[in-house]
């Protein structure tokens, strides 16, 4: 690690590269997953909003997905996970409905975490 400020101390130099690894990390999964770089608008309030609303829909995946944590192990988060995770929810209550199936008997099974979990990356 590196730093043009020679009198910065170590340890502040390394928080500072770990906010950019995050930072960058949210603009990487804004772009891919929830359109963040797919404006055709030239306003700047239209961009201003179109980048707006493409951020604030990753916070709120992210925190609905922190609200959803329930294992002791650290909250680690992903929008590929999220986005199977909800595809694979969607197509549980599909099938709950469309089969005609008791949603009781399967929305308390002790399984249903592994279910709904399928094919998600491990963290």
């Amino acid at each position: 690690m590196f730093s043009t400020d020679i009198n910065l101390p170590p340890q502040q130099i390394l928080e500072y590269y770990q906010a950019r690894f995050q930072i960058e990390f949210i603009f990487r999964e804004a772009k891919q997953f929830t359109g963040l770089s797919d404006s055709q608008c030239r306003s700047s309030q239209r961009l201003d909003f179109h980048f707006n609303a493409s951020l604030i829909a990753l916070n709120v995946a992210k925190y609905e997905a922190y609200n959803c944590h329930l294992s002791p192990a650290p909250f680690v988060f992903s929008m590929v996970s999220y986005k199977r995770l909800e595809l694979n929810r969607h197509l549980l209550y599909t099938f709950i409905h469309k089969l005609d199936l008791d949603p009781n008997l399967i929305l308390n099974h002790p399984n249903l975490p592994s279910v709904l979990s399928y094919g998600t990356l491990a963290a």
